[in-house]
């Protein structure tokens, strides 16, 4: 039987479905042509331009992604998710770093913090844990984990820069992935086994929760708040179950007097029910209660609209991005930078 050809990707539609690396997973082989001994590779990850093209070098041409609405700076959970810089170029006019109270702004009566990128490092590790995932699962399917992890990339970007799309899915983070390699083998033209997209997105989701740690200046505030009967709420959106893991797997949830996931919640940030509703469970006001998290809408400008203070975490940095309007209440590095705003 001969073999039929599939966007650039040779399928042999005579393999065994139960080929070494495949018994008993019911996964046929993909195979990938290969002309010279130069590995398959993607137009976009070539670095000659285009028309200039290696002679030994196979073809797997990726199809374009189409556009899609930006949503801000502002993934909201994690660049490194979606293939990007941890930042975006930035201007330098941002408010001074003195540590001290600004004048006229109240000490904090409360406190409200963010989840990812604020307490926790969710976006270190994410490339390695992707290139882990492919290299661990591509073997097994007869696909090439260069290439897939290559479309991958850009992939990421494209399907988180769509705000709804951005909305729809991070309630449901597993499922997300698992699209994002559907997505990226369908540009590539694989016709990939079944559960094979599944099964990358599982092996990914595991090896993210492993290297996933807390921020080293995160507890030891948490701890300073905490001692000092200042009330602590903690907004998180996305996954009601992934959020919740990472909460109890880091020992969190001790410190805060209310946690909301947007999961569990039914709504998430930017909304003002959202902050409304946390600073309620607080007891607090709007103007006593302040805010810290590292997405300029969702942490800073959407709480700053109730009146709460407006703390925007740039642990790289880079100051704010050029052409922002947002304007923090500050910008701190360190969480502990948040200490001397109490008194």
């Amino acid at each position: 039987m001969r073999a039929g050809r599939t966007g650039g990707l040779l399928r042999d539609a005579s393999a065994p479905h139960d080929a070494e690396g495949t018994r008993g997973r019911g996964y046929p082989v993909v195979r990938l042509e290969h002309r010279g001994d130069v590995p398959l590779q993607p137009d976009a990850l070539l670095d000659t331009p285009h028309g200039e093209r290696p002679a030994a070098a196979a073809r797997c041409r990726l199809r374009p992604l189409p556009a899609a609405p930006r949503d801000g700076r502002g993934l909201g959970i994690g660049a490194a998710e979606h293939g990007l810089p941890a930042h975006a170029p930035r201007g330098r006019d941002d408010p001074g770093r003195d540590r001290r109270r600004p004048v006229n702004a109240p000490p904090i009566a409360a406190l409200l913090f963010d989840l990812d990128d604020t307490l926790l490092d969710y976006s270190g590790g994410v490339d390695g844990s992707w290139a882990g995932a492919c290299h661990a699962c591509c073997p097994r399917a007869g696909v090439d984990p260069s290439v897939l992890l290559g479309a991958l990339a850009e992939t990421r970007r494209w399907f988180w820069d769509d705000a709804e799309r951005h909305r729809r899915e991070r309630v449901n983070m597993l499922g997300a992935w698992q699209h994002i390699v559907e997505f990226a083998l369908e540009r590539l033209g694989c016709a990939a086994p079944d559960g094979f997209a599944a099964a990358v997105a599982r092996d990914f989701a595991a090896r993210r929760r492993e290297v996933m740690r807390l921020f080293p200046d995160a507890l030891d505030t948490l701890e300073h708040f905490r001692k000092q009967g200042v009330p602590l709420g903690l907004i998180t959106n996305g996954d009601a179950g992934q959020q919740r893991d990472k909460i109890e797997r880091h020992g969190l949830a001790r410190f805060f007097d209310t946690i909301l996931i947007e999961g569990e919640f039914g709504t998430g940030k930017p909304e003002e029910i959202v902050y409304r509703h946390a600073l309620q469970a607080l007891g607090a006001s709007a103007t006593t209660a302040w805010m810290v998290g590292d997405h300029l809408e969702w942490d800073v400008s959407a709480p700053q609209r109730l009146g709460v203070r407006g703390v925007w975490m740039d642990r790289e940095g880079h100051g704010l991005p050029s052409g922002n309007t947002v304007r923090p209440h500050r910008i701190i590095r360190s969480l502990d930078e948040l200490i001397p705003l109490e008194r």
